[in-house]
């Protein structure tokens, strides 16, 4: 249900900014609002999983979910939407890191390989099956409510998994000592709006100065949390990023490459279902359908890296995101040539390239960064990394948008045609071919780095 909905909502974008006469910053929010709250969620979660227990939490984050999902099928307007989509990050966030967490402790060793597994194939079945489904649930235009029963869905699956929950996840008790860094969560949460929020209404507010001094004052308040983190730990106290991860140069390094890497791929997926759907009158459907070989190829490559487990995990690294790059490099080029017509299928072999780039390189970045992290630090690194690519997700929609919709508007904004879509698409996908060109050149230089904390592999 959390992973379907990052995907599904992708196809229909389009029907929301009809339906909802919302402007194109308004629909950047539907997908960065999600996103950002899920991102400063997973670490604060995975505490409070720790402190009132693992299964109510996993529960709780369920019906939050839930709820939020019917907020969002019911929502009268734009802003409603955009606030229910923070609420169901935050039911995300208070779900996902209780699943492997969970999985670890009611599976006996011998058989935690094969459920791991088995989530595994559930990420892959989700990211195939997410666009094809929305395209089929708005298709159906069911009882005429257009986009909402992609939200709607969740309601019956959200019911099921909290009876099933409650009749096969065992009691866990909490350790309510843990204690929640709630200093750390408000600047951490400032800092990210602080840089998201300018990136995506500067361009309707006609960038005033004060959007520039938003953009400035981050880096303060990022520097406040740094700080704020080392006091916390100085008295003993929870904080949300541990400063050891902080000191751990391979760590910071490896998630901010993992940052760069992830900002790409919802950016770009929002924006090409615009220039599909929008620019070209494809359905959701036709959108959806158009995409799948992306899926496809990462679910496919995903499955691979499994097999492969820890071994050349640089080479993987360096060799995906060459393919992602290349990829991307090859649908610019497709995009620039299409004029009146889009050929939908010309996007097959680059979009399947791209998916299994991107199933290649994904295991074997997170093994790399965290391979680097002490044992006592594992659980905090785990949820850190997951926190910074979805925090690198919420800038990439930001930027990618900026880009998009700045080049839409000189040309005709809401009465720009097909082309107008393909030239302001053009200019978005320089950004993701930089992103992965940056880190295949970024993961060479992990590889020096790695040399350094080789006593600390060692020690493991």
């Amino acid at each position: 249900m959390n992973l379907i909905d990052v995907t599904i909502v992708n196809v229909a974008l389009p029907s929301l900014q009809s339906g909802l006469a919302a402007t194109s910053s308004e629909i950047e929010w539907v997908v960065a609002a999600y996103i950002m709250a899920f991102a400063i969620g997973l670490l604060p979660c995975g505490r409070l999983g720790d402190m009132i227990g693992r299964r109510r939490m996993f529960l709780l984050g369920v019906a939050v979910f839930t709820m939020a999902s019917t907020l969002c099928g019911v929502a009268p307007g734009i802003n409603t939407l955009i606030a229910a989509r923070i609420l169901q990050g935050i039911g995300g966030a208070m779900m996902a890191p209780q699943t492997l967490a969970i999985a670890q402790v009611i599976f006996p060793p011998k058989e935690r390989g094969t459920a791991f597994a088995m989530f595994g194939i559930t990420a892959g079945l989700a990211a195939v099956s997410g666009p094809l489904i929305g395209g089929l649930l708005i298709n159906a235009d069911i009882m005429g409510l257009g986009w909402r029963p992609i939200f709607l869905v969740n309601i019956p699956v959200g019911l099921f998994a909290i009876l099933a929950g409650l009749k096969f996840i065992p009691v866990m008790q909490g350790n309510r000592d843990v204690g929640i860094d709630l200093g750390g969560i408000a600047l951490a949460t400032a800092a990210l709006v602080l840089v998201v929020f300018p990136l995506i209404e500067g361009r309707e507010l006609g960038w005033p100065a004060w959007i520039f001094g938003l953009l400035v004052a981050a880096v303060p308040v990022a520097w406040m949390f740094v700080r704020w983190q080392h006091h916390q730990a100085a008295a003993g106290a929870p904080q949300l990023l541990p400063v050891d991860l902080m000191r751990n140069g391979n760590f910071m390094g490896g998630a901010l490459v993992a940052s760069l890497f992830f900002s790409a791929v919802p950016g770009f997926f929002m924006v090409f279902a615009l220039f599909l759907q929008t620019g070209y009158g494809l359905t959701p459907l036709q959108s959806g359908l158009t995409t799948v070989p992306f899926s496809a190829g990462m679910f496919f490559a995903s499955m691979l890296s499994g097999k492969i487990a820890a071994r050349w995990q640089r080479p993987r690294i360096f060799i995906g995101s060459i393919m992602l790059c290349v990829a991307m490099t090859w649908l610019q080029w497709l995009i620039r040539a299409t004029a009146a017509e889009v050929d939908t299928l010309a996007f097959l072999l680059p979009l399947l390239i791209a998916g299994l780039g991107l199933g290649t390189a994904v295991s074997p970045l997170f093994q790399l960064v965290l391979s680097n992290v002490p044992q006592r630090d594992a659980g905090s690194a785990a949820g850190g990394m997951q926190s910074f690519q979805q925090v690198g997700g919420a800038l990439g929609v930001a930027v990618m948008g900026q880009l998009f919709f700045s080049q839409l508007l000189q040309r005709g904004g809401p009465q720009a045609a097909g082309p107008d879509y393909a030239a302001s698409l053009d200019t978005a996908v320089y950004y993701p071919i930089f992103a992965f060109a940056l880190t295949a050149l970024a993961v060479l230089l992990l590889k020096s780095q790695s040399a350094v904390a080789g006593p600390v592999q060692a020690g493991r």
